[in-house]
């Protein structure tokens, strides 16, 4: 039996979202797929998936769906006021909905990018091994208001639901750096002034990067004419003007302005989650120091797994308890007398 997810109503930046396309980069092709990667794993996790599935990525806000039969779904990433039929959501857990419930998913309540993933993930044509849009090199485009999706077959329909704890990169923070083969092009003073300035995102940016805004003067463009050189998401690069940028998801692969520094893998989900007015620091680690903190992706799914709990729910909000077997193993108590 096909699954399909109706979209009734869309926000404005509702995208399918993989893991993208590594490894295109010789052909101008940046890897892409979800700004915020982590959220994919933290819905393969809930999910009880071997793998991380496609999912959609709602940007700032989500929009209306119904499901045509029976799914399980995971809501992750930013925050974001959720209802079932008018039932209010856990977030950052996995839920079912029944054939025809309406699910609502409203403005983000910190951070940018949320996250709705069916358990099978979703169907469609791949383009170089991956079903992300793309936006900035044209591979695909935003959802609108009356799409179908197609959902593939969830392999486990009887897992429980379960929930993870809350997680804080969702309001700013502090992101750590390398120095990369640009930073001693940087006066030592404006690598100090970098380090202790508190920047404020700006409202200008996409998935391809974010504007940085701070109180003083601009940096000073001391690194001047730089011949294009290869850039990679977590990148900060420092205009001819001495504004920072930091590079993200669909970020260009070959930029001429000077980079200051990179964003550790770990780090890059708070980055992008960085909401407009949020405050950001830099601190800058040794090689030594990055290297110890640096891990693979093909253990994060296993560890995620392991801090998902079961997710309790209230009697109230089980519209079939009475289907239920509640009264298993009772006894009257008085078997042995």
């Amino acid at each position: 039996m096909t699954r399909w997810l109706d979209i009734l109503s869309a926000g404005p930046g509702l995208t399918l979202q993989d893991l993208g396309r590594p490894f295109h980069m010789a052909s101008g092709l940046s890897t892409g797929g979800a700004a915020d990667r982590l959220a994919l794993f933290e819905a393969a996790a809930l999910l009880g998936l071997k793998k991380v599935v496609c999912g959609i990525e709602m940007a700032g806000m989500g929009g209306r769906f119904q499901f045509t039969e029976p799914t399980r779904f995971a809501l992750t990433g930013a925050p974001m006021r959720t209802t079932l039929d008018g039932r209010a959501l856990r977030w950052n857990a996995s839920h079912m909905a029944e054939a025809g419930q309406m699910l609502e998913i409203g403005g983000a309540q910190a951070g940018v990018y949320g996250y709705l993933t069916p358990a099978g993930g979703f169907d469609g044509a791949e383009i170089l091994g991956s079903r992300a849009a793309h936006l900035a090199v044209g591979i695909g485009a935003p959802m609108q208001s009356g799409d179908r999706l197609e959902i593939l077959p969830d392999l486990a329909p009887d897992t429980p639901a379960r929930v993870l704890p809350d997680d804080p990169r969702f309001s700013g923070g502090t992101l750590r750096l390398v120095r990369g083969p640009q930073t001693d092009l940087f006066a030592p003073e404006t690598l100090t002034r970098f380090l202790g300035v508190s920047f404020i995102r700006s409202p200008v940016g996409n998935r391809q990067g974010m504007r940085l805004e701070q109180d003083g003067a601009p940096f000073g463009a001391e690194v001047k004419g730089q011949a294009s050189d290869l850039i990679l998401p977590g990148d900060v690069q420092m205009t001819g003007e001495g504004i920072p940028y930091v590079l993200l998801a669909e970020c260009q692969t070959t930029g001429g302005y000077a980079r200051i520094g990179s964003v550790i893998a770990d780090d890059l989900p708070r980055a992008a989650q960085t909401p407009p007015g949020a405050c950001l620091r830099f601190e800058m680690l040794t090689t030594e120091a990055a290297d110890k903190l640096w891990r693979p992706e093909t253990g994060l799914l296993k560890a995620l797994s392991a801090r998902t709990r079961p997710l309790l729910r209230n009697p109230r909000d089980i519209p079939d308890l009475l289907s239920y077997q509640l009264i298993g193993g009772v006894t009257a108590g008085d078997e042995e007398d």
